[in-house]
Formats: structure tokens, C-alpha cells, sequence
């Protein structure tokens, strides 16, 4: 009896072994082989003044759009992105200074059909009156990870 329950105990912990090695694979999988990189140039817009669309080099549109305008700091913002003409796997926005680095600020926005993506995220207030943003966004379609920069600067008044 006691030669079956070591069994039966060995059979359990290797397979435990086994889930937990395949759970980490999975959550580590991204990082480790990341899609490869298109960076797409600047498009002059700026998002205090409305929505921006670039293309994809497959065709696609990306549209992205944050609100209220103006963009405020240290309160919500709402992020919005859409892909028209191509089917996203991810998206997320990074969010860094132009000319000052703020810390790590990259909020991940939730598919709602149709090939938009939503999220929210906040801005952190800067010692300056004004700053100047770069928000990046990453888009995970094509088997390749595009980015593409839109900035804007922020005020404290």
C-alpha cells in the first residue's frame, strides 16, 4: 500500500510540475520571443486638437484618440484606438516624455469589437508648466509589433 501512494505522490507532483512549467512558458512567451518591431514615422498630429490616423504598411488604418481635451495630468484619460482594414492581437500605449523621462507608463487597452481598443490611464504631473508627450502606440497585428508615436504636450494651468 504504501509502495502505491508513493507512486500515486510522485505521479501528482510531476504532473503538477508540468502545468506550473507550461503556465510559465505561456506568461513568459511574449517576452522572450516578441513579434518583430516596425516603427512608423511621426505624423505631425496633435492629439489636443483631435483624433490621429496613420497607415500600416499593409494598408491599415490606425486611428488613436485620447479624451477630455485638453489632455489634463494626474486625472482619467480615455484611450482609444482603432485598426481599420486589419485585425489587431494587442494594443498598448507607451507613454513617455519627450525631453524629460517620467517613469514606465504603458496602460493596455481592451479589445470592444470591430477593431477598436479602449483603456484608461494617467498622466503624472510634471515640475514643469508644460510637457511635452510622446505616446506610442503598439500594435500587435501581421505577426509584427507597430509602432507608432503620436505627441501632444500637456499644461498645469
Amino acid at each position: 500500500m504504501n509502495k502505491l501512494s508513493n507512486k500515486n505522490l510522485f505521479a501528482v507532483v510531476a504532473l503538477l510540475g508540468v502545468v506550473f512549467a507550461g503556465t510559465v512558458a505561456e506568461k513568459l512567451w511574449p517576452t522572450l520571443f516578441t513579434p518583430p518591431s516596425v516603427e512608423l514615422p511621426p505624423t505631425g498630429c496633435d492629439l489636443q486638437v483631435g483624433s490621429c490616423t496613420v497607415s500600416l504598411p499593409e494598408g491599415d488604418k490606425l486611428t488613436f484618440a485620447i479624451s477630455p481635451r485638453p489632455i489634463p495630468v494626474l486625472q482619467p484619460i480615455r484611450l482609444e484606438a482603432t485598426l481599420t482594414g486589419g485585425d489587431a492581437k494587442s494594443v498598448e500605449v507607451d507613454f513617455t516624455g519627450v525631453d524629460m523621462k517620467m517613469g514606465f507608463n504603458r496602460p493596455v487597452l481592451q479589445a470592444s469589437g470591430a477593431g477598436r481598443f479602449v483603456g484608461d490611464a494617467t498622466l503624472p504631473i510634471c515640475t514643469r508648466n508644460s510637457m511635452a508627450w510622446r505616446a506610442t502606440v503598439l500594435v500587435n497585428a501581421h505577426g509584427k509589433l507597430y509602432a507608432a508615436p503620436f505627441e501632444f504636450t500637456t499644461s498645469r494651468n
